[in-house]
């Protein structure tokens, strides 16, 4: 093999192995629900109380976008935390965020209003992959089932997917917040324990 040949393999599996550690660099997406607490235009920050008590403060910049669960077309506007959330404490919310400890920065908050989003804890007993339903055997011993769209989002632990795209497992351990309408329980956030 000639030295150009070869200097052009090790330099290709060079470019590889860069291109594969600044991938697994990158920050992940995850995501948490609360009620907003307060809002600091000056620091450009978010506080959230979340439902085990904590609470988060999330840096937003121009590109964290904000989008109204609750209105007809749910496209997300970006650059608006500042004035979307000025006067809305209390405004239930789960935020998207990349970041750890206090460097989190929101990407998307979605807006669900005050005492809109429900929250349920315990097992999974059924899933119906075609329809995309889990049936959750609660702490206190009642069964719901819950639809998995496109809307919500799973916490894995590495990062968030779409709800539709989840593999949920028989037995699993979850937290699950939702709204309902009339098409049943929605999920929004789904947690494995």
């Amino acid at each position: 093999m000639s030295r150009s040949k070869m200097f052009s393999q090790v330099l290709r599996a060079a470019s590889l192995a860069a291109l594969l550690t600044s991938a697994y660099a990158q920050d992940a997406v995850h995501a948490v629900e609360g009620a907003v607490t307060q809002l600091d235009k000056k620091a450009k920050t978010i506080a959230v109380k979340t439902t085990d008590g904590t609470e988060d403060v999330f840096h937003y910049g121009e590109h964290t976008s904000v989008r109204d669960s609750r209105a007809a077309a749910q496209a997300a506007k970006m650059g608006v935390v500042d004035t979307y959330f000025a006067g809305k404490e209390g405004s239930q919310v789960v935020v998207r965020y990349m970041g750890k400890g206090a460097d989190k920065t929101a990407t998307l908050l979605e807006d669900f209003g005050k005492d809109t989003l429900k929250v349920g804890r315990g097992t999974v007993t059924h899933v119906d992959k075609e329809s995309r339903t889990v049936a959750i055997k609660m702490d206190n011993g009642a069964e719901a089932t819950y639809k998995l769209g496109a809307e919500g989002v799973v916490e894995t632990g590495h990062g968030v997917v779409r709800a539709n795209r989840y593999v949920v497992k028989e037995g699993d351990k979850v937290v699950v917040h939702y709204t309902e309408d009339e098409g049943g329980k929605l999920v929004r956030l789904f947690k494995k324990l």
